[in-house]
């Protein structure tokens, strides 16, 4: 009896043995740290191409991970596009499309797949989908945010559902904080998914003390698109005066306005002095975070992302805000570290918002969410390109709290962009339409749509812009845009946002 039970005792052992041994070998899920910041252009970052702004942490993430050359949100606007980050869908689909919905609470979304596969989740920071709400959202395990934009200084944070209290400090630097004692936790094992929502460079900017000061020598003029726009649309000349204009308010850094002396170039300066000195902060966070993940030897199994949720216009055509078609309003930096996805690689092709759910389920080896408009690019980092998307759509709805820009509908390119402004109401658009040759015209300087040499394009690109309206279940019939009211140079009581 004892020799059988030896030879027992050793099979279950050697089973034991094996089934470690492969445990040990089976691939370990990565952990993800994903940083958005909030109305943040790719050239205010040094390695998209700032001129002034070092940003030596955010840099070094692309030194060691992928570049994304060409990537854009569907909906330059807070909300649309913090929806479409979760879920892989563009905003008429997830219903976010203005910034005062509530995010759906049944909606599928990439935090709720990871949970599914075994993942801590958490969020802090700005999440801005639901104005007055700062109570705990379905996905994530622990959770904090504030109610509405949340100040630069001493806000005001729920921390996990237990009450609104205010957390002294700078945000960018309380956010990082918060974060770090949530990674420091036992989280029993599991992978992690952290995300941060930093302020950051939002308006109203204003710069922790130590960057007050730091681009005081740098001259800041409008940029030479400002005065370019006789063959421009005419609500972009009648919106210089609102707002959305670089003779308006400029987001409390002008106090007497409209105005457009030469003088009032400087609150312009002042402005953008503010907006870099917001971003060095981001950097000086990223580059906390990093050292966290290097000391603890979880570095090279988290996948770091840092991106922005949609970009920002600073005086181009006149304007500044976001919301519009052009370029500066579409782009968004995007910056991943993940050793195998490659070191220091870039991406030109165009990659989306949408595109972000549907990467980091693949990455993380989740279960997929079905009919989503995005795509894993996983596949391009890795150099796998032929089945890539050359064109797309983006949209965005007029709001009457913010009549400076019309209803837009856009096809993008990987060569031109086509813009339409429709009315509304199945009337003939209100506003000319805009056509811009971006290889060898990048700064959307001279638009092509009257051209008429340029007549058949413009067919061309229209009937494809409708075909992919369709593609992703904007038809006609479903396509419900308010009515375009027409520019308003009054200015309106509440906050831009």
């Amino acid at each position: 009896m004892t020799y059988w039970r030896t030879l027992l005792v050793a099979a279950l052992l050697v089973v034991a043995s094996n089934s470690l041994a492969v445990a040990a070998d089976a691939p370990k899920q990565p952990n993800i740290l994903f940083v958005l910041c909030d109305d943040l252009r790719p050239d205010a970052v040094g390695c998209l191409g700032s001129e002034h702004v070092k940003t030596p942490n955010i840099d070094r993430l692309a030194k060691e991970g992928v570049k994304f050359q060409n990537s854009f949100c569907t909906t330059s606007l807070c909300s649309p596009s913090r929806a479409s980050i979760l879920t892989g869908l563009y905003a008429h689909a997830h219903g976010v499309t203005n910034n005062f919905t509530e995010f759906p609470t049944e909606m599928a979304t990439f935090p709720k797949r990871l949970q599914d596969a075994g993942y801590e989740t958490a969020y802090i920071g700005k999440y801005h989908m639901g104005e007055d709400n700062d109570e705990p959202r379905a996905g994530f395990d622990w959770f904090v945010t504030h109610k509405g934009q949340g100040k630069y200084f001493d806000t005001s944070f729920n921390i996990n559902g237990q009450g609104s209290r205010v957390v002294p400090g700078y945000y960018t630097h309380v956010v990082t904080d918060m974060a770090l004692d949530w990674l420091q936790k036992d989280h029993g094992g599991k992978p992690w998914c952290m995300m941060i929502g930093q302020k950051a460079p939002h308006s109203f900017y204003f710069p922790e003390p130590k960057y007050e000061h730091a681009f005081d020598d740098v001259k800041v003029e409008y940029p030479k698109t400002a005065f370019q726009l006789d063959d421009k649309p005419k609500w972009i000349k009648e919106r210089l005066y609102t707002w959305h204009g670089i003779y308006g308010p400029l987001f409390d850094w002008r106090k007497d306005f409209p105005d457009d002396s030469p003088e009032g170039v400087k609150a312009f300066e002042d402005m953008v002095h503010a907006y870099w000195g917001t971003i060095l902060s981001v950097d000086d966070s990223m580059g906390k975070l990093y050292a966290w993940l290097e000391k603890t030897g979880q570095l090279d199994n988290t996948i770091i992302v840092f991106m922005g949720d949609n970009g920002l216009l600073e005086g181009e055509d006149g304007m500044v805000d976001k919301r519009t078609a052009h370029e500066m309003s579409l782009r968004v930096p995007l910056i991943v570290r993940y050793p195998k996805l490659g070191q220091g690689k870039t991406v030109e092709q165009q990659v989306l918002t949408v595109d972000i759910a549907p990467t980091l389920i693949e990455l993380a080896g989740a279960k997929p969410i079905e009919k989503i408009h995005g795509d894993s690019w996983a596949k391009l980092a890795n150099g796998e390109s032929d089945d890539w998307r050359t064109s797309w759509i983006y949209y965005y709805n007029y709001e009457k709290q913010f009549p400076y820009t019309p209803n837009v509908r856009a096809l993008r390119t990987d060569r031109y962009k086509y813009i339409r402004y429709p009315h509304g109401d199945g009337s003939p658009d209100r506003h000319m339409a805009e056509l811009y040759d971006l290889k060898a015209d990048p700064g959307e300087t001279i638009n092509l749509v009257q051209k008429p040499e340029h007549a058949d394009l413009v067919a061309k690109l229209r009937d494809e812009l409708a075909k992919e309206m369709a593609n992703v279940g904007l038809t006609p019939n479903t396509d419900k845009m308010p009515i375009d009211q027409g520019i308003g140079k009054e200015l309106p009581d509440e906050k831009i946002r």
